[in-house]
Order: structure tokens, then C-alpha cells, then sequence
């Protein structure tokens, strides 16, 4: 007569208990190939789905207090009091979208990491509860990740770089950034490829590896830098005078109030040209606002001149017109 361990191996239960209410091998060993061998795997699917749930809500809590930002606008304004607490309240404001999109961007690498790390180790697990040898695999997936690794650098270098560049906040949609041969708006942003968009409509798509530098122009704040040309004859310390008081104007406009972002300044000259003399103003701004306010700076200064009488210089282009050479008659006997 055949025996327990004949029927069913250590660990089988639901082989152990038909075998012992039956007596019957065949029936002990088919029910748990058709019972015991699917309800482990729906156990283990289920144990997936429920370890990568309880992850993504840690990922969702980690990226909820990262969105948060560590001083908020009324905080601050409360605690500085007047136009700095103001001034800081805004900055904090132009951060804050920014730091939201940032710990967006890393939540979904994360859970992305995390679903397929969850996936691997779930379906290796059923494999191994189907009798399969899970070491070869193991063992065949380090070798065909070294064959891969060795065999496309180049997407291994993009993913890597892309990484590190969405964890260092180099740049998000929506910033404007030079990437050497293009520049523009970034569009869409991947582990792979940055795409953006030039002035002319013009779509680029870079390769993340290639990318060896970043020039962002929309991160945190921006400046506002102005040259404008006087003539030689002007007083220059008027020009100051008048230079601030339009920069001051547009400071305290309501209407700019949350675009400039400190009070603007006066540098003084900063070239002596052949056409002028040239002196700067800046303006620090609010991400994206440098050229919208360089826009309505230049109007105000132009208006502002006409009205001061002050000379804005042109080129000139100075010819002289000498009279054709005539050689003088011989003089007879000379």
C-alpha cells in the first residue's frame, strides 16, 4: 500500500488532506494540480498587487510632502512683514509649481521602478511554485543584462542620464532651455529623450546621453538685462535718474507687482561705442517674464525719452565728396 510521502510531497496540504480522506493517489496528486497549484498563484498575484499598492502609497505620501514647500508665501509674509515679506511670498509662489511638476516627475519614475521590480520577483515566485529551477534563470537574466548592457551603451547612457537629470531638477516641461545645438520650451521630458520646441515651431528631439550641457533660462527666477544707448552729449547722471525712475514705475505697477520680483537697478555705463554711449538696467523676474518685461521696459524708456529730450543715437555714415583731380597746363618754356 502506498504511503503519504508516496502521494504527496512536504508542503502539498491540499494533496495530504484528499489523500487522507480518500486514499486515492491519483485524486490527491490532479486536485492539487487543479486546486492547490492555482490558488498559490492567484495567493502570490494577489501579494503583488497588494505590495505594489501599499509602495505607491508611500511613493504618493513622499511626493505629497515633497510638492509642500518648506516655508509657505503667507508664512513668510507674515514673518518678514512688509514689501520683502511680499517680494519673498512671490518667489515662493514662482517655486511652487515648479517643485509640484519635480515631485510629480520623480513619483512616476519611482513607481515605475517599483512595478517592475514588483513584477519580477512576483512572476519568478510562480515560476519556482510551479517547479520551476528559478536559479538558471536568475542566473541567464544577469547575462543577458551584461549582453544588453554591452550591446546598446548608448540607450543605457539615456536612461542613466535621464535619471540623474530629472533628480537634479536640471530642467521640466515648460522651461526654456539651451541644450547647445537646440534650444527652446521643453515639451515632454523621458527617461530616454528630451523634446522641445524652438521659437520657429521647429520640434527637437535629444537624446538625454547627448546632452553634455544645460542652459535653463526659466529656473527659480530670471533677469531682465537692458542696454540702452545715449548719445555722447547727454548728462549721464541724468540719465541714471530717469533710468531708475522708469524702472521704479514699473515696479510699483499693480500690474507687474508678481512678474518683478525685487527692486530693479541702475549698473551705470557699460560700453563706450562709436555710435554712444551705452548704460544697464536690470530687473530681476519671475520665471518666463524676462522678455515680456524687456518689452514693456523698452516702451516706457522710449516714451520717457521723448519726453525728457533726450537723444537716442543712430548710426551715422559720414562721405565726403572731393572734386576730381585736374592737373594744371604745362607753362611754355618752362
Amino acid at each position: 500500500m502506498l504511503s503519504l510521502s508516496d502521494s504527496c510531497t512536504e508542503g502539498e496540504a491540499i494533496c495530504q488532506w484528499v489523500y487522507e480522506e480518500t486514499g486515492n493517489q491519483q485524486l490527491a496528486t490532479s486536485s492539487d494540480w487543479f486546486l492547490g497549484k492555482p490558488l498559490a498563484l492567484i495567493g502570490l498575484a494577489l501579494l503583488g498587487v497588494v505590495v505594489r499598492w501599499l509602495l505607491h502609497r508611500m511613493v504618493d505620501r513622499v511626493v505629497r510632502r515633497a510638492s509642500v514647500g518648506v516655508l509657505p508665501g503667507r508664512v513668510t509674509r507674515a514673518v518678514m512683514g512688509g514689501r520683502m515679506g511680499d517680494v519673498l511670498a512671490r518667489a515662493e509662489a514662482t517655486g511652487a509649481g515648479r517643485r509640484v511638476q519635480r515631485a510629480q516627475t520623480m513619483g512616476t519614475l519611482l513607481k515605475s521602478i517599483v512595478t517592475g521590480v514588483v513584477f519580477a520577483v512576483t512572476v519568478t515566485m510562480m515560476l519556482s511554485e510551479l517547479g520551476a529551477n528559478i536559479g538558471p534563470i536568475i542566473a541567464s537574466a544577469g547575462i543577458i543584462g551584461v549582453a544588453f548592457g554591452f550591446g546598446a551603451q548608448s540607450l543605457v547612457k539615456d536612461f542613466l542620464s535621464g535619471i540623474f537629470m530629472i533628480f537634479e531638477d536640471q530642467y521640466g516641461v515648460g522651461d526654456v532651455v539651451d541644450l547647445g545645438e537646440a534650444n527652446g520650451t521643453v515639451e515632454a521630458v523621458s527617461l530616454r529623450v528630451t523634446r522641445l520646441r524652438d521659437v520657429n515651431g521647429t520640434v527637437w528631439y535629444v537624446p538625454n546621453g547627448e546632452i553634455v550641457r544645460v542652459g535653463n533660462m526659466s529656473q527659480n527666477w530670471a533677469r531682465t538685462v537692458l542696454d540702452v544707448k545715449v548719445g555722447y552729449r547727454e548728462d549721464l547722471a541724468r540719465i541714471r535718474r530717469v533710468l531708475q525712475d522708469v524702472a521704479h514705475e514699473l515696479w510699483e505697477d499693480e500690474a507687474f507687482k508678481a512678474v518683478v520680483i525685487e527692486e530693479p537697478e541702475v549698473w551705470g555705463v557699460e560700453q563706450l561705442g562709436v555710435d554712444g554711449v551705452t548704460v544697464r538696467v536690470t530687473l530681476k523676474t519671475a520665471p518666463l517674464e524676462q522678455w515680456a518685461v524687456a518689452r514693456e521696459m523698452r516702451e516706457r524708456i522710449k516714451a520717457r525719452f521723448d519726453d525728457e529730450g533726450i537723444e537716442i543715437p543712430m548710426p551715422q555714415l559720414v562721405v565726403q565728396q572731393r572734386e576730381p583731380f585736374t592737373p594744371e597746363p604745362a607753362t611754355p618754356g618752362a
